[in-house]
């Protein structure tokens, strides 16, 4: 049934037989008849089908959610035994907010030390998407914001507030005499910022607005690249994370000056699927979680 029930959990990633039946390694009829398979062993419907996909019925959703726990909770057995005998090994897959990557290294390099078997493979994503990941069982963990939209069932690791910073280039860029800055002072400077996608920019949005400022930015990206290039030019600036201001390369040719005056921070942490016991590659990007918490505080 577990080949089944994978079959269920990449229709609902994919919404689409074919490239479901691609993600599966098998062809479309293949897929098709697992799924009615399904549907004949549980005596339910559960896909709407028509020429398409067009979704699933209201049993098809409980069974999608039983789906990604059995699956889920079948790939960490077998992770475990494989590790009772021969040791910590796989793949870990962290998806991150652009915001976060500078933390990234905090994790996995001490993880990839204790657990030099384990292949890491890391790939930058918005908040929402993240959670999506984490559900369809495309990744093990992720590094994303914990206090300031909902996280559904994820099980949460906070490990820092966020601070930010204003970047302006160090010749000749607004502002860059400043040892210090107010989100009031935004009023008539030239930012690019982080697309409306990414939950960084509904925060910045927010506290702009809270200093009675509207978020009007001249250029908006969802490449951190992008913004920083463009800040090198002395015409545009950027807010962006202390952490990730820290890690980009400034090289002196930017300065990353402190805002003052944010009321509230939002938290960053590592997200994890709820599940007892955990996978073992999980549980050991826990302990490291945990570990760097404590040395946050």
């Amino acid at each position: 049934m577990i080949d089944k029930l994978d079959f269920l959990i990449a229709l609902a990633r994919e919404k689409h037989f074919g490239r479901a039946a691609e993600a599966c390694g098998v062809t479309q009829p293949t897929l098709s008849a697992g799924i009615r398979a399904l549907e004949e062993q549980l005596g339910a419907v559960l896909v709407n089908r028509g020429s398409r996909f067009i979704g699933f019925t209201p049993e098809g959703e409980r069974v999608l959610e039983w789906a990604r726990r059995i699956v889920g909770d079948a790939r960490a057995m077998r992770q475990e035994v494989n590790a009772l005998r021969h040791g910590l090994a796989g793949h870990l897959r962290i998806a991150a907010v652009p915001t976060a990557l500078g933390l990234m290294t905090a994790l996995t390099t001490p993880y990839r030390t204790r657990h030099p078997h384990v292949r890491i493979s890391v790939q930058s994503r918005p908040s929402a998407d993240i959670l999506d990941l984490l559900e369809n069982l495309e990744i093990d963990a992720g590094l994303t914001y914990v206090d300031n939209e909902p996280v559904g069932r994820a099980r949460t690791i906070p490990l820092y507030r966020e601070r930010y910073r204003f970047l302006t280039a160090a010749r000749n860029g607004p502002m860059a005499e400043r040892e210090s800055v107010s989100w009031a002072d935004f009023a008539d400077v030239p930012l690019c910022l982080l697309t409306p996608d990414m939950q960084n920019r509904r925060i910045v949005d927010r506290l702009l607005r809270g200093a009675g400022l509207k978020s009007d930015p001249q250029l908006e990206s969802n490449s951190i690249v992008v913004l920083i290039s463009h800040v090198r030019t002395s015409h545009w600036c950027t807010i962006l994370p202390e952490r990730l201001a820290e890690t980009v390369g400034l090289e002196g040719e930017i300065r990353a000056i402190p805002i003052l005056g944010a009321p509230v921070t939002p938290t960053i942490g590592l997200v994890v699927p709820h599940r007892e016991p955990m996978a073992p590659l999980t549980a050991a990007l826990v302990n490291e979680a945990r570990r760097l918490a404590d040395e946050e505080d």
